[in-house]
């Protein structure tokens, strides 16, 4: 029979226990919750069309985020008019952005460079140069253009006059954007998602201040290209790059959580990390026009989670 000293010993071990285990537990958690991220991150607007500013910057910092890049708030793609970038407001929202420890990787235009009515093409310069101002203002390195396709245009790739209006208008906003420390960069989107077509234009355009957002979903699923060939060819014009993940194929494909498809995610940023490239890998949720899809509450961390801390592969992340 055991002692009552022996027993009291033996109830007071057994009462310490859970609060040495959830002490334990605590710890480990946070030390997941704050591990750092392998590889800068950032995610677009796009993906919450819904959430307010504050919203933005504080989910990006609670997730471990480096960057935002910027495309639509509120549901409103005219940024430029947006009232956080006004003149009497936008001092402020730089604090904001310091004070949250994030930078703006991108500032994305909807500006169409195929567009063929001298006017309508003007219009589109214009407004590509409204963003470059923004961008400036925010110290922000790069704006997107689209090459675009004109819905009538059912050809399987642009034609040479296309192109040549494309490059020129690549080398209009260069010009204007190099004195504002702004880089002009062509998403692989539309018309222009091949490789050959794009290193035409970009080798074309022959300027320092033009360069390429690579979609790898687009050139992947669009051009069927192996995003290790896509980045072998168009390596050195790389700045900014998009990534999400879908099944299915051609026309049918649905956007899926981070790694549950069939777009090679993984292949995508170890073919980047081979080149050195210094960007951002950035979450390209559409849910602005996909309303369909996941929240971004769900879409956006779990983007976090499974490209920072296991570089595309859910498999290891064990959530596949």
């Amino acid at each position: 029979m055991r002692s009552r000293r022996e027993l009291l010993k033996m109830l007071s071990s057994a009462a310490l226990a859970p609060m040495v285990l959830g002490k334990s537990q605590a710890d480990e958690t946070k030390t997941t919750a704050t591990k750092p991220s392998r590889i800068p991150l950032a995610f677009s607007t796009l993906g919450c069309p819904a959430w307010d500013w504050k919203k933005i910057l504080d989910f990006a910092s609670q997730h471990g985020f480096a960057a935002i890049e910027l495309r639509g708030l509120e549901g409103k793609l005219d940024l430029p008019a947006h009232p956080i970038f006004a003149a009497d407001r936008i001092e402020q929202t730089r604090k904001e952005i310091r004070a949250s420890k994030l930078q703006i990787a991108n500032v994305s235009s909807s500006a169409q460079l195929y567009v063929e009515d001298p006017a309508k093409l003007e219009k589109e310069l214009g407004d590509a140069r409204r963003f470059i101002d923004l961008a400036a203002a925010l110290g922000a390195p790069y704006v997107r253009v689209f090459g675009g396709k004109a819905e009538s245009d059912k050809s399987p790739a642009p034609s040479d006059e296309t192109k040549a209006r494309v490059v020129a208008g690549l080398r209009e906003l260069g010009a204007y954007a190099g004195p504002r420390k702004v880089t002009v960069i062509i998403e692989s989107h539309d018309h222009f998602t091949s490789s050959a077509t794009l290193k035409d234009v970009l080798h074309s355009a022959g300027s320092d201040h033009v360069g390429l957002l690579w979609d790898a979903h687009h050139t992947f699923a669009t051009s069927n290209e192996d995003p290790e060939f896509t980045v072998q060819q168009l390596g050195p014009w790389i700045r900014h790059t998009h990534l999400k993940d879908s099944i299915g194929s051609g026309e049918n494909r649905k956007y899926v959580l981070t790694g549950r498809g069939n777009v090679p995610i993984q292949r995508q940023i170890q073919a980047l990390r081979s080149i050195g490239y210094k960007g951002f890998y950035c979450f390209e949720w559409e849910k602005m026009w996909h309303p369909d899809i996941d929240d971004p509450e769900i879409a956006i961390a779990d983007y976090a989670r499974v490209v920072g801390q296991c570089l595309g592969d859910a498999h290891a992340c064990g959530v596949s």
